[in-house]
């Protein structure tokens, strides 16, 4: 069985990073031990790292060296070559790889990118690496600038090249091919080459070709003018504004970069206007060219503008300009977690995964990592999309997750506010985000919002509750989205990165109400360790718990376990392991236990027990020898909201743990609470985690 795959190509800009990042990320969620070894880099630069080694390393948080990722750069290649060093050349890339093998389970092998001179030799530098590291091969070939034929004919050329040279193949990536080419080569393919290749088409996607204001300044050697903390934006077309502005508006598209002299005041400042403007596409920046700069009055008006596009000057003139931004290729640096994020998708939705899956070694890992977890929350949200409203519709940070959930196609959004202010913060934010892609609703002009008042009107009459109170209630944006998940018109909520997890988590008590057989609300967070996923609860809603209530926490804690791939073994925390302690607290611990145990034999559960003897196999064994929870709880319940949420707070900042949450449990429906410290990550999670709880109703 292989414990790697080597990705190739044969000609430059194929997007076999695409792959790459693709094939890591599916790994991950497979083991944690993923290698990543590319023997030959391009470096351009001896001072700076490679970009794509480098991208691929802070993404996943790969733990390994830098300078163990790679055995050569181009150069040095380069001049083996020429002394004719080359099996020196090649034993030295297989000693450095097999350093590395044996601390991974699985290395994602990626060859070299084909710039510049030596082109040719690079293929066979590339076969043979590939043959002496016993490594099966995705070959990656590219169809832009090519027809159909053309890239059927390239395919089978460089797959029979492999195959003399006895390096097994696995499968075929035909990139960037144009989409209406896409059945007639995919079916071109099939047919030519032998049925157990695993044959994949990817169409062209604009938004990995697409390069950053960031890169094109760094291409043309551009000084920055205005809005450097834009450099992130997407240019798709470009345009050179030599026209008079009425007719030079017509030609703004989605995206565009302009080029232009920096005396062209007028065309300077309309395209300014135009991206502030509702009625005109998001313009991504302006090159000045010649090495001018905007007169003083223009300066002047720029500096006093709240949102400024990038502007950066450069000394070449237009039109050498406008032929350098053409000449540009993309790369996908670290800073661009959008263009990484679009990679995987892509390779996620055109590689059958499951055919790749067998035909490359499948590891099975006992427990479940960090990066596993996160893997399988994102699966099991597309699976089936569901609809979540939040209420504090014009945060920031709520606004930034919305933008990343609708662009990995995770959930249906809605947000409550007014939908001209929403839209303005977007705009200013710079945010990719189309708000045709959202709902939004104004609780007081909506056209729910007469239904709504009637509703909680019947609902909390016997409350004391008249017609006028229910009205000005659900002007309250919180009551407003539990109205619309109890009526359907939502799924769930995920609300509190503005309000408080009571004025979050009221209305939801008042009328959506606990499940059957529950009479306790309460949270866990997913707390991602570095190499496990462990449960907390309660961190967030019960200040002090009955025993009756620390047993429903247990339960449905371990129910949520369940439900998301953790296998559940409890430990019911306190001061005291076993019987050795004795007091109110631990008794309380001990009676919640037992509780357990009567209602739920089938739980693997131990209690009261300390938090140390609970999560290290040492002490687990040395305080309760044969438990089968001590040294290896999944679920801790802590005593009190006290002990509970200053404990998931230093774990969280002493390991640099990702918690996930807090998730409520035990509603009919749910609805979920933010910190108000929350960051945009935590709010993509929890809207994650709330889509999954609601394919459960």
């Amino acid at each position: 069985m292989t414990k790697n795959i080597f990705i190739a190509s044969a000609e430059p800009y194929t997007g076999k990073s695409v792959i790459a990042f693709g094939m890591v990320n599916m790994l991950l969620a497979k083991t944690q031990k993923v290698g990543y070894f590319k023997p030959i880099i391009a470096e351009e630069d001896p001072t700076k790292k490679e970009q794509h080694v480098e991208a691929i390393l802070d993404y996943f948080s790969l733990p390994i060296n830098y300078s163990d990722t790679f055995a050569f750069t181009r150069q040095q290649v380069l001049q083996q070559t020429e002394s004719e060093n080359t099996g020196e050349m090649i034993n030295t890339i297989i000693s450095k790889y097999k350093k590395l093998e044996d601390n991974y389970d699985f290395t994602v092998i990626e060859g070299s990118d084909f710039l510049g001179e030596g082109i040719a030799f690079e293929f066979e530098s590339n076969v043979q690496i590939a043959k002496n590291l016993a490594a099966p091969v995705i070959i990656v070939a590219t169809g832009k600038d090519k027809t159909g034929l053309q890239l059927v004919n390239a395919v089978t050329n460089i797959y029979r090249n492999f195959l003399l040279r006895d390096v097994q193949v696995l499968g075929i990536v035909a990139n960037m091919v144009a989409p209406e080419d896409i059945d007639a080569v995919k079916d071109a393919l099939c047919k030519q080459l032998p049925s157990e290749l695993m044959i994949t088409v990817i169409p062209l996607e604009s938004g990995l070709q697409s390069p950053t204001m960031k890169e094109i300044t760094l291409a043309l050697k551009g000084k920055v003018l205005f809005g450097e903390e834009l450099l992130a934006n997407q240019v798709d077309h470009f345009i050179t504004g030599a026209m008079m502005l009425p007719n030079f508006l017509k030609h703004i598209k989605e995206n565009v970069l302009i080029v232009t002299p920096g005396d062209r005041g007028d065309v300077i400042v309309g395209s300014l206007q135009a991206n502030l403007s509702a009625n005109y596409p998001k313009v991504a920046g302006i090159v000045l060219s010649g090495g001018s700069v905007p007169d003083e009055p223009v300066t002047r008006l720029i500096e006093g503008l709240q949102t400024v596009i990038p502007i950066i000057s450069v000394k070449t003139g237009t039109f050498e300009t406008t032929k350098a931004i053409g000449a540009i290729h993309s790369t996908i640096g670290k800073e661009n977690k959008k263009k990484i994020i679009l990679a995987i998708d892509v390779f996620e939705k055109y590689v059958d995964l499951k055919v790749l899956d067998d035909k490359i070694i499948t590891f099975k890992y006992q427990g479940i990592t960090p990066h596993m977890f996160q893997y399988q929350l994102m699966k099991w949200a597309k699976s089936q999309k569901k609809r979540i409203v939040l209420p504090e519709g014009n945060d920031e940070r709520v606004l930034k997750a919305v933008e990343k959930l609708i662009s990995q196609d995770v959930v249906d959004i809605t947000l409550l506010g007014d939908p001209l202010e929403i839209g303005t913060t977007i705009k200013r934010l710079g945010l990719t985000l189309d708000i045709n892609a959202i709902q939004i609703h104004n609780p007081t002009v909506s056209t729910h919002y007469d239904d709504y008042v009637n509703t909680l009107y019947e609902l909390r009459k016997t409350k004391n509750v008249n017609m006028e109170m229910a009205r000005d209630m659900m002007t309250d944006v919180s009551y407003f989205g539990t109205m619309m998940v109890y009526k359907g018109d939502a799924d769930g909520m995920v609300s509190g990165a503005v309000h408080t997890t009571q004025h979050t988590i009221r209305p939801a008590l008042q009328f959506v109400k606990t499940k059957p057989g529950v009479s306790v609300v309460s949270s866990i967070f997913f707390m991602c360790l570095p190499e496990r996923v462990a449960i907390f609860g309660d961190c967030a809603v019960n200040p002090n718990p009955t025993a009756q209530q620390l047993a429903e926490i247990a339960i449905s804690s371990a129910e949520s376990s369940i439900r998301f791939g953790i296998e559940p073994r409890i430990a019911m925390l306190s001061y005291s392991s076993g019987t050795s302690g004795e007091g109110e607290d631990v008794n309380r611990v001990r009676e919640a236990t037992a509780i357990v145990k009567e209602r739920r034999p089938d739980l693997k559960i131990e209690g009261p027990i300390q938090y140390d003897a609970a999560v290290d196999p040492l002490v687990g064994k040395q305080k309760m020898p044969g438990s089968e929870v001590a040294g290896r709880a999944s679920v801790l319940i802590f005593p009190d909201l006290n002990t509970g949420n200053n404990t998931y707070k230093a774990v969280q900042r002493e390991t640099g743990a990702l918690a996930i949450g807090p998730m409520l449990q035990g509603l009919n429906k749910p609805i979920n609470d933010l910190s108000r410290g929350c960051t945009v990550d935590d709010i993509f999670n929890t809207v994650v985690i709330t889509a999954i709880q609601c394919q459960d109703i």
